[in-house]
């Protein structure tokens, strides 16, 4: 059955949920029995998420950690909540999983902002993820500007922000790191919109 189908019914087990994605075209995120299809992404998105998998893919060589990007789920399961997303990035370090569509134990999750995902990355999405006992270290990536926060289990989840291009930002759990000049090499912001004042004075 396909997921379209299945958001109608008051109650989706994971199970129907997982073999509903693997029909869709869409991705959805599974929510405690409820389904939600996911937006589109920008080409700024997609550009800043190929620029971490180039330089992440580079370090993580030889080392017994994966990089898995989005169209491969988290599962967050425990007394609290049951939910599957699908981070832009994620790092896992331990054995595979069983299955081929999931990871449980990630290390690092990287999520790349927009104005639509903002308030859930930092909000649901971070309570949500902060579960995971496995979880060391979030990353969130504005692209809109050259800007990255990062929160790490170690100082209790303290916010840490980088906006300098030449910053070099430490992502310990991998023992890997990464520049911002080289997250948003190529990119092109948007033009801001002119302000209410700008189009009088024009």
């Amino acid at each position: 059955m396909a997921l379209n189908a299945l958001s109608r019914s008051p109650y989706i087990t994971p199970e129907e949920y997982i073999a509903g994605e693997k029909l869709s075209d869409l991705r959805h995120e599974y929510i405690d029995g409820k389904v939600y299809a996911m937006v589109g992404e920008s080409r700024e998105h997609n550009e800043i998420v190929v620029n971490m998998i180039v330089s992440l893919k580079r370090q993580l060589a030889g080392k017994p950690c994966k990089l898995y990007v989005e169209d491969v789920k988290v599962h967050i399961k425990n007394d609290l909540t049951d939910r599957f997303y699908y981070p832009d990035i994620q790092i896992t370090c331990g054995p595979r999983s069983s299955s081929r569509y999931e990871v449980r134990d990630p290390k690092v999750i990287i999520e790349v902002l927009s104005s639509s995902t903002e308030r859930k990355d930092r909000a649901e999405k971070f309570f949500t993820y902060r579960q995971l006992e496995s979880l060391q270290e979030y990353v969130l990536v504005a692209q809109d500007t050259r800007r990255l926060e990062i929160f790490r289990r170690e100082n209790n989840w303290q916010w840490e922000l980088y906006t300098g291009e030449a910053d070099e930002i430490e992502l310990k759990a991998i023992d890997a790191s990464l520049k911002l000049a080289d997250l948003y090499e190529g990119v092109e912001f948007p033009e801001s919109p002119p302000s209410s004042d700008q189009v009088k004075r024009d």
